[in-house]
């Protein structure tokens, strides 16, 4: 079955079900996966944190508020964070002329992977960055991350 994750929102499933978000431009979309209980998840990040004094009532849409959660949904369904490893996709540069300060992207990707790295989750595939949407879809049954784009095609990761 194929579960849909919002702009902002996250899912954990266990295999065979299948994660699926669409429209990832600036967003950040991180799968986990514990591969020795068959858990994924996916988490559809908006903004990079939480105390930028924009409204937090939906924790899930910041990388340091959803990814805890993320992880804490997928250790109720059986899996462990010590086992846990990343595929992340997005963070792109939508509009050319967004300046650094208000490129969300690579903050996105920057705050996800700080986020991943302070809770040793190894990122093990990535397709992020440049200037085009993406789909992407997370299959926990064998790992795989696909990203569709409509000007670059399907890639496997």
């Amino acid at each position: 079955m194929n579960i849909t994750i919002g702009i902002g929102d996250l899912k954990v499933c266990k295999a065979p079900d299948v994660l699926v978000t669409y429209a990832l431009g600036s967003c950040v979309g991180v799968c986990l996966l514990d591969s020795a209980v068959g858990v994924g998840g996916l988490s559809h990040i908006m903004l990079p944190e939480s105390n930028t004094g924009m409204n937090t009532s939906t924790p899930m849409r910041f990388a340091d508020t959803a990814l805890p959660m993320l992880i804490q949904q997928m250790e109720r369904l059986g899996a462990s964070k010590s086992r846990m490893k990343a595929k992340i996709a997005g963070g792109a540069t939508m509009f050319a002329t967004a300046s650094d300060k208000f490129n969300i992207g690579e903050r996105n990707i920057a705050a996800v992977k700080k986020f991943l790295n302070d809770n040793r989750i190894p990122i093990i595939a990535q397709d992020i960055g440049l200037n085009y949407g993406r789909t992407q879809f997370f299959y926990p049954q064998t790992g795989i991350m696909e990203i569709r784009a409509a000007a670059k095609g399907n890639k496997l990761f």
